[in-house]
């Protein structure tokens, strides 16, 4: 593993480095980015992705006819030709500040910049149980009105990753099983995991997703601790 930390340059741009592997994992470290820095970025691009991620919806359920679906297009396209005159080469990543915040920000559970994301927020408990609410609408439908299955399973892969992992040891799925009880209804959810054992380097870990009826689909996974990170200890 190699790690490469960047230095301000005169113009007080935030530099970056990279921090990777042989297991292709690639982060990204922001020095000089504070917590007020990552705070406005939010402001600033957060609300950008929540009016795609509508428009995502809009376009989904729209009934309007060609000639408003035509118009609706030049000016989308007109839109993404302005986003486009300056971007990142490439995928997002992870990247992380100074102060070691993670910022998963193109994730497509948890990116806030991924309107594809619903986002998920996790929550974790002193018992290190982590869980989260949310809400599923069309863009994520399968079976008529309900979630589809490779959607919930998205879903309970990221949940029980968070469950595996903390900032001290990071653990990457290494299998993973799931059980479906029956159809999950699109509307407000909840997932949740947590650790059942750890034998070495890795961890096993339950969870669930539930509808407002109850739980409809169960999972299991085992999570390793990369060969990087049992290096690092």
């Amino acid at each position: 593993m190699s790690i490469v930390l960047g230095r301000r340059t005169e113009d007080s741009t935030p530099a970056a480095g990279t921090c990777s592997s042989a297991e292709v994992l690639e982060y990204t470290h922001i020095e000089g980015l504070s917590s007020a820095d990552v705070v406005r970025l939010r402001e600033t691009y957060e609300p950008l992705t929540e009016s795609v991620r509508a428009l995502i919806d809009a376009t989904i359920r729209t009934q309007a006819d060609a000639g408003t679906v035509a118009a609706a297009r030049a000016e989308i396209d007109a839109v993404t030709a302005r986003l486009r005159s300056r971007q990142l080469d490439g995928a997002f990543g992870v990247q992380f500040t100074s102060d070691g915040d993670q910022m998963p920000w193109g994730n497509p559970v948890v990116g806030i910049r991924n309107p594809v994301a619903p986002p998920l927020v996790i929550h974790r408990d002193e018992n290190d149980r982590v869980s989260t609410d949310f809400d599923l609408g069309a863009a994520y439908e399968g079976p008529p009105g309900h979630v589809h299955g490779g959607v919930a399973a998205l879903v309970l892969d990221h949940v029980l990753g968070e469950a595996a992992s903390d900032r001290r040891t990071p653990r990457l799925t290494g299998t993973i099983t799931m059980r479906y009880l029956r159809t999950t209804r699109l509307g407000r959810l909840h997932a949740e995991a947590q650790i059942a054992r750890v034998e070495g380097i890795k961890a096993f870990v339950v969870g669930h997703l539930a509808d407002e009826d109850g739980v409809t689909v169960e999972a299991e996974g085992v999570f390793i601790k990369p060969r990087w990170a049992r290096e690092e200890a």
